[in-house]
């Protein structure tokens, strides 16, 4: 602890576990405050806030080490990574009435103890304690524990004490600016409080006056002070709450709100302040869009739930949608929340809509497809010429990304199958059953809801997937990748053409920067199912990202072609080649070939290899197949690779059985194929193996809804529940249960009731005329 002379002010006190005093100020440029979530990543200077319900335990008698330790970590880390951070903490008070208290009940025990002359004690009162003698007692334990948790991370701190009077006197704040400056500069973390032990008590009314001043009644203006003061990029709040609701937490129609916007202030009410300290979330928007106004950034999140804390410092300046974040620059277009409840609502007006009027949406787009060929591939010569100049993508991308007008023809006579297809899917009776007399079940077809499908530079994707959402009723939001953004731009614009003939125009939405989309997989209450179509890499980022909701596809391709020892000459070239040069970029291209033993050094061997150098397909030796060979092609890094190229892997299995274990070890559940003339062979194959798709003689290719009859589909599903395999129209639906009864309760079916069970099936009708 160390005395600091002049450049100190009387009424401010330092300490720090240092021993260096400061002397220097050191100043750096302020910009304004940022206007999106994205731009925290950049902060230098940031302050946290650390309110009494965050340091405090929930007796309010002691400190929350827990939380404490992981608060403490996240601000070392940032510290350690060049931010310059600066803690302004609640917790003296609480710390303090702990000490107090156990010194009272100790002294009062001793007292009774001699009083009485035996140890039995009558029960003890404590007296109520003063808020001031406990900051004074508590003060120093506070920063000793402090200092020993930032010292684990090898953190200096320094210790900070002000009141209001030090920001009201020019030259105490200057001394003030000056200390802290030095401090961030020798890369010290300042812990600063307010002096309650001399502190006066806080006036009322008194929070703001005026731009320039802010009066310091408690930590939260205190920390809006200090950020302007010091120029702080980012003011990071934590208390109680999840952020700033619309109204009161806990009420029925309570909102968190995203983003808050001077002058929004107007339309919201206040709950009740905090259960410890004295600001309650009044106070917090007030000290926050005082800061906001003096250039610095403000986030208010929640700091003591169990499931966030340890992260919620470091999400909040990494930019993730956390707590309530105050921007002065409103969005042109709507939220990412308000896109999806449009979505949403338009989805369920979609959803009503007679079957014969989303097939004419859906034949109109097809119509479109070709009738403004010249706008779409004009918009799509953009695409690929800012992709082939760039230089980054590889050839099988860029042959994803292309569209032509033989393209868009396929494409509008797949949307008119799906068109006949949408006449019987929503509300189609499943199931009919007659519980009792006069009371009837039926289990029916309904959409899921809202889609979020996301999609890496694949035009073509977006007509499709929006006909299947039209046909199943379901409101859709898209993301495409930023290679395909002219071409996707008119073919949505297309589509909600198409829509607008009925009225539901919104019902398919697109989303154009990947920070909604990061926005969009946490809306768990909104989006029903995320639908990712493209890499690996992408399926398993989509996967982190989603918050509770369900996301179908599969993460990779890893497609196998058996060649049996009775197979085909003719056939496992025909197939082999299909499978893998046909589209090798595809997620059906086969990736490994597994050869029987016995088909070694024979014509049949030759021949797949010649044809494979023809194609100039690369092929990776497994490590059986490597050991017959004495000059192998370059040996397979791993069996489980998609090479998405004209690459393969080759390896030798003795059965069809081993052969099955293989793909059950090393594949993906995607698409295998055995090729024999064997029967009882392929039989077993197609028995044995739980692949999403299993074939006999047929290329791995076929893995498509176009080529299953299913018009299009959304993507490829691998997982073992609701759709497996291409996710056509069918895919998309979910079912609902409809009861008509005349007055029936469950207790007329009782032991002593009137009514029995039949539980009578009845003859399904495709439509109930209800519904329809």
């Amino acid at each position: 602890i160390v005395s600091c002379g002049p450049a100190v002010c009387d009424s401010i006190i330092v300490t720090s576990a240092c021993n260096l005093c400061p002397t220097v100020p050191f100043g750096r440029a302020h910009g304004s405050s940022c206007a999106h979530r994205g731009e925290l990543r950049h902060a230098k200077r940031i302050v946290v806030k650390l309110g009494s319900a965050v340091v405090t335990r929930g007796d309010e008698c002691g400190l929350a080490l827990g939380r404490l330790a992981s608060i403490v970590e996240q601000v070392a880390m940032l510290q350690n990574q060049g931010k310059e951070m600066m803690i302004v903490t609640s917790g003296a008070v609480a710390f303090g009435k702990q000490r107090l208290r156990h010194e009272i009940l100790l002294s009062q025990s001793v007292r009774q103890a001699l009083h009485s002359g035996h140890n039995q004690l009558k029960d003890m009162s404590l007296p109520v304690l003063e808020a001031r003698a406990c900051a004074a007692a508590g003060q120093s334990g506070l920063m000793a524990l402090y200092e020993a948790m930032f010292t684990q991370y090898s953190t200096c701190t320094a210790q900070v004490l002000v009141t209001n009077l030090d920001f009201h006197d020019d030259q105490k704040r200057q001394n003030l600016n000056s200390t802290l400056q030095e401090l961030l500069r020798m890369n010290i973390v300042p812990i600063i409080n307010t002096n309650d032990a001399v502190v006066p008590p806080p006036e009322p009314n008194s929070d703001l006056q005026g731009v320039n001043v802010i009066s310091i009644k408690d930590n939260d203006s205190l920390a809006a002070r200090l950020a302007v003061e010091m120029k702080a990029d980012l003011l990071i709040a934590l208390s109680d709450v999840e952020g700033l609701y619309n109204s009161p937490p806990g009420t029925d129609d309570a909102k968190l709100i995203d983003i808050f916007y001077p002058g929004d202030q107007q339309s919201i009410t206040y709950g009740t302040k905090s259960r410890v300290g004295l600001g309650g979330m009044e106070a917090k928007v007030k000290a926050a869009l005082w800061a906001l106004q003096g250039g610095t950034s403000v986030v208010i999140a929640n700091g003591t739930d169990p499931k966030v804390t340890g992260h919620v410092i470091t999400d909040i300046v990494e930019g993730k949608k956390v707590g309530t974040f105050f921007s002065e620059v409103k969005p042109a277009g709507p939220t990412v929340e308000q896109q999806t409840e449009m979505a949403r609502d338009s989805g369920r007006n979609l959803a009503s809509l007679h079957p014969d009027q989303r097939s004419e949406i859906i034949c109109h787009l097809a119509e479109l497809l070709t009738e403004r060929k010249d706008e779409i591939l004009a918009a799509n010569k953009m695409d690929m010429d800012l992709a082939v100049s760039a230089g980054q993508l590889p050839a099988a991308m860029l042959k994803r990304l292309s569209l032509s007008a033989a393209k868009l023809n396929s494409l509008a006579i797949g949307l008119r199958q799906i068109a006949v297809a949408a006449q019987d899917s929503v509300g189609r009776v499943l199931r009919r059953t007659r519980v009792a007399h006069n009371l009837e079940l039926e289990q029916i077809t309904v959409p899921i809801g809202v889609l979020l499908v996301i999609f890496e530079a694949r035009p073509d994707c977006l007509p499709q997937v929006s006909a299947l959402a039209i046909a199943s009723g379901n409101a859709l939001l898209l993301k495409g990748g930023k290679e395909a953004t002219n071409t996707n731009r008119v073919l949505h614009q297309l589509t909600q053409e198409a829509l607008s003939m009925h009225g539901v125009r919104e019902a398919i939405t697109m989303s154009h920067t990947r920070e909604e989309v990061e926005d969009l997989c946490r809306l768990d209450k909104m989006i029903d199912l995320i639908i990712p179509r493209g890499s690996s890499q992408l399926v398993r980022n989509i996967q982190r990202a989603a918050k509770g909701i369900p996301v179908l596809g599969h993460s990779e391709g890893i497609c196998h072609v058996y060649v049996d020892t009775d197979a085909s000459v003719d056939k496992v070239i025909k197939i082999v080649r299909d499978s893998k040069c046909d589209y090798p970029a595809a997620c059906n291209a086969m990736e490994t070939l597994l050869i029987h033993r016995d088909i070694l050094r024979t014509p049949l061997f030759d021949q797949i290899i010649d044809m494979l150098r023809t194609e100039r397909v690369k092929i990776h030796a497994g490590p059986r197949f490597a050991s017959y060979l004495t000059f192998s092609p370059s040996e397979a890094q791993s069996l489980r690779t998609e090479y998405s190229d004209l690459e393969c892997c080759m390896e030798v299995v003795d059965s069809m059985q081993e052969a099955v274990d293989h793909i059950h070890k090393y594949g993906s559940s995607h698409t295998d194929v055995i090729v024999t003339e064997n029967e009882d062979t392929a039989e077993q194959f197609l028995q044995q193996l739980d692949s999403a798709c299993v074939f006999w003689n047929a290329s791995s290719r076929f893995a498509d809804g176009y080529r299953f009859g299913l018009g299009a589909e959304v993507g490829i599903s691998t997982a073992r529940i609701h759709a497996r395999g291409p996710v056509g129209l069918e895919g998309l639906l979910t079912t609902k249960w409809v009861l008509r009864g005349d007055g029936h309760t469950a207790a007329d079916f009782s032991e002593h009731g009137t009514m029995k069970y039949l539980h009578e099936n009845l003859p399904v009708t495709h439509f109930p005329s209800r519904i329809r």
